[in-house]
């Protein structure tokens, strides 16, 4: 080796699997993938140059103007001073202390997303909310941007939590293997989104079940947009974005009409099929929602729509739906209205049979496993009983004080003065970017824990330095994965950075209540100590689970913890006797009527589901803005992370658009151009990939480039988020609204 040091291999987690990885001294060198997956991501790949990039910040910084004079209107333009580590804790302490003493714990905002580590005690949202409650409390958020209007609306139609609903009760992919005929899949089921799961996830098998489902000869069926969307070999039917819950009502009325409905499931196990079926017949309104009123709408021909629909009926079908379908305006009908056509077809409860939601969208649903509880750290116990919707944040720095509805409550939006992030890039997740980055000045005071000199970094006013995964020890492990990792330090932290616990207990030091966050422990004594749990709660369940200075030997270990069969179907106990195994709806049943939704007066999301046309779709396009954006996850990482080694990749930057072929000729487009992609919230520039696996009309700009410095007119990466709409999916969800956009695309140079 150039430097004499000896290279050694270690495995790790992530959130998109385990690796291997090599260091030499002080640096990572290379990845390879993990033997045992056999589909391995690629994302790895870009580790090395992103751990050691010249981006990472280096010290802890001060904004200057906010340090010289509390100015806020400089964020994300300011030039930053480096400070030493006890006087930027000094300062952030004192400045935390000012605004709780001065306008209480309800003028602090906990942000965090959660995906900055695998690793289970350096879980970035724990360590936040662990410490704000420790000094009083914090203002939260509920849901997140992936599922936020589902889990709102789902708890009212099924009355059960939508993640546990994901997680614990669906079919597995031996289930579907053995007993589905019919798989449609609204939204599709991409293995690329399949890449990554919360806590990572060791053995990506989504594209195999796939070659096996081919190899059955189960038929499966695309619905949307886009054919990458689902594995090659399934049949597409090239949606219009947005019209889903149209289609769904079309395929229920030709089930409803040509006498196909499972009347006893109905009548045993649902309540309200009574007030839905005049809306959908035409009764109530004047409007079957037949076919042949779907198939404008949808962009469908009216007689795929009625093949389609008794092939349902006749077939084991399993109607499954994809996250992005709720990532819209009206966000919650698709999820509502696949819950009442999968009642009308009678299969809920069977094995293969019935809905499902999000399979494709993180690796872990589809995978049926003992459930191991343990290795959580605690972030105790929120004096601060304010909440708001995640996707509404920036509403919240708009709107101090004025009201809005949330799934059946009205109140004020808290008047935040400070805002503590951790683990999280909000200028990643969030809306109309543009819209945000002037919101985001109306905060007093912004502190970040980061790495790197994210856009949200630049836009802080406090950034301490944090570490990466791979600059500590931590365990691995996801409900979702049955392996078990020991996930050693690789490298020295870059630069001064620091574990967000050791920034967090210094902080809590200040404030008095060092004791009440740090339990008297070093990060390592809680690691042992939550693997010590982990352990014996295992054994309660007879799992065997090697001690810790066994799986550090090991670095890791596969858990018997698989389980697949029958138990694992949806709602199989309530589907036998449903008065022995009710729901958790206030009837019991799975409420296709819901008199608590009908009794909140919402207009955007009534007592059934209905068909409501978003304000930007493609059935309100204009001559300024005539295409649709779909903005689906990266390939090529998680979110935005690791975006800096991407941005350095000859070719990678900025990102590729998705367009169809008669669009860009249209527009005098070919492929491999440079393109601006605009709208009146912004622009941003991307590269045109000239597909005929698009649907007409509509184009496509995956996330996660990392946005562009304020000011300038074009943001440089390819950013989608300049041009999404930030409204709520309606007042029941107040979910994002991402794949409500239209824009236009023309060539850079013109």
């Amino acid at each position: 080796m150039a430097d004499g040091s000896e290279r050694r291999t270690q495995v790790t987690s992530s959130h998109w699997g385990a690796f291997e990885v090599d260091v030499e001294g002080d640096r990572i060198v290379a990845t390879r993938p993990f033997a045992a997956d056999p589909h391995p991501p690629a994302i790895p790949a870009i580790l090395p140059a992103a751990v050691h990039h010249s981006s990472r910040v280096q010290r802890p910084a001060i904004r200057r103007g906010w340090l010289e004079t509390r100015r806020r209107d400089g964020r994300g333009s300011d030039d930053f001073v480096a400070l030493p580590w006890d006087e930027a804790l000094d300062i952030a302490a004192g400045e935390i202390d000012r605004v709780r003493k001065a306008h209480g714990n309800e003028a602090i905002f906990g942000g965090s997303y959660g995906w900055g580590s695998a690793g289970r005690f350096h879980h970035a949202q724990s360590q936040v909310h662990r410490f704000l409650n420790c000094i009083g409390g914090y203002v939260a958020s509920f849901g997140s941007y992936s599922t936020g209007c589902a889990q709102a609306i789902m708890p009212h139609v099924f009355g059960v939590d939508f993640l546990k609903l994901l997680y614990e009760h669906q079919d597995g992919w031996q289930v579907i293997h053995d007993h589905t005929e019919t798989l449609v899949m609204f939204g599709g089921i991409n293995p690329k989104n399949a890449q990554v799961s919360m806590g990572g996830i060791t053995e990506h098998e989504t594209a195999g079940w796939f070659e096996k489902f081919a190899a059955k000869g189960m038929s499966r069926v695309n619905v949307g947009p886009q054919r990458s969307d689902a594995p090659e070999g399934c049949d597409w039917l090239p949606l219009r974005p947005a019209t889903d819950t149209a289609l769904m009502l079309a395929l229920a009325y030709v089930i409803e009409t040509e006498g196909l409905t499972d009347r006893d499931f109905l009548a045993r196990c649902t309540v309200g099929f009574d007030c839905f079926r005049p809306y959908l017949l035409g009764e109530s309104d004047g409007q079957p929602k037949s076919p042949d009123w779907a198939g404008p709408i949808c962009g469908a021909d009216p007689e795929a729509i009625r093949a389609l629909a008794r092939r349902m009926a006749t077939t084991r079908t399993l109607i499954t739906v994809a996250w992005s379908l709720q990532r819209g305006e009206h966000g919650e009908q698709p999820y509502w209205m696949s819950a009442v056509l999968a009642a009308m077809l009678g299969q809920i409860g069977l094995p293969g049979g019935g809905v499902g939601y999000g399979y494709g969208a993180i690796g872990g649903v589809g995978k049926s496993f003992k459930g191991l509880r343990g290795m959580t750290f605690s972030q105790g116990r929120n004096p601060v009983r304010t909440v708001i919707p995640v996707a509404r944040i920036g509403d919240m720095l708009r709107n101090p004080g004025q009201p809005y509805d949330f799934n059946g409550r009205r109140g004020p939006y808290p008047d935040i003065r400070l805002i503590y992030w951790a683990g999280g890039n909000p200028f990643h997740h969030h809306q109309d970017l543009n819209a945000l980055h002037a919101a985001w000045q109306g905060p007093e005071t912004i502190i970040v824990h980061e790495p790197w000199w994210t856009p949200t970094a630049k836009r802080a006013d406090i950034v301490f330095p944090a570490t990466t995964p791979y600059e500590r020890e931590d365990i691995g492990r996801s409900n979702l994965d049955d392996y078990l990792f020991h996930m050693p330090q690789l490298v020295p932290p870059q630069g001064e950075a620091r574990d967000d616990y050791a920034i967090f207990a210094g902080l809590a030091e200040r404030l008095g209540a060092g004791p009440a966050f740090t339990g008297g422990r070093s990060a390592a004594d809680w690691i042992r100590s939550l693997y010590d749990d982990y352990r014996s709660l295992a054994a309660e369940q007879d799992v065997e689970v090697p001690d810790f200075e066994t799986l550090k030997a090991r670095n890791w270990v596969r858990l018997p913890i698989r389980a697949e069969g029958p138990n694992r179907t949806l709602f199989a106990p309530f589907r036998t006797d449903p008065e022995a195994a009710p729901l958790g709806t206030p009837s019991g049943r799975i409420e296709i009527f819901s008199d608590r939704i009908d009794g909140f007066g919402y207009d955007d999301c009534p007592g059934h589901p209905v068909w409501l046309p978003p304000r930007e779709w493609l059935g309100a396009a204009t001559e300024a803005t005539p295409l649709h954006l779909v903005s689906p996850q990266p390939g090529d990482k998680l979110h935005s992370q690791l975006e800096c080694a991407l941005a350095d990749v000859p070719g990678a930057r900025p990102v590729t658009l998705a367009i169809h072929p008669a669009d860009a000729a249209a527009r005098g487009i070919g492929d491999g151009e440079l393109v601006r992609v605009f709208n009146g919230r912004g622009a941003c520039r991307a590269r045109a990939r000239v597909s005929d696996a698009i649907r007409e009309g509509v184009v496509a700009l995956p996330t996660g480039a990392w946005f562009g410095d304020p000011g300038g007119n074009l943001d440089p990466h390819g950013n989608p988020n300049v041009l999404t709409l930030d409204v709520g999916t309606s007042r029941l969800g107040q979910g994002c609204s991402a794949h409500t956009a239209l824009v236009e695309v023309g060539r850079l140079e013109d």
